[in-house]
């Protein structure tokens, strides 16, 4: 599954949340937090998955570097959980600017 995440519609943390959610089906229990995120993302999402986050500068810009630095590193760290455990169905994150 490709799944694009548009960031011209994610300007702080808390659109970032309601985004995410809509784009991967997380539901309403998700608790629209970091540690829901890693949640979701390192265990509860179907693979394959392929992330795009296009228009990611607008994100960094509006949202700070510091909040968008810390989605991004939950992101990256569910790919790289993935990529250990050497399974062909994985999380992947792709950032354009």
């Amino acid at each position: 599954m490709q799944i694009e995440l548009d960031g011209r519609r994610v300007r702080s943390q808390a659109e970032f949340h309601v985004e995410i959610a809509r784009l991967l089906d997380f539901g309403p229990y998700y608790g629209r937090n970091l540690d829901a995120l890693w949640d979701r993302v390192s265990f509860d999402i179907e693979r394959p998955v392929r992330l795009i986050w296009t228009h990611a500068g607008v994100s960094r810009k509006a949202m700070g570097k510091g909040d968008f630095e810390r989605i991004v590193s939950i992101l990256r760290r569910a790919e790289e959980q993935d990529r250990r455990r050497e399974d062909d169905e994985r999380f992947e994150l792709v950032i354009t600017d």
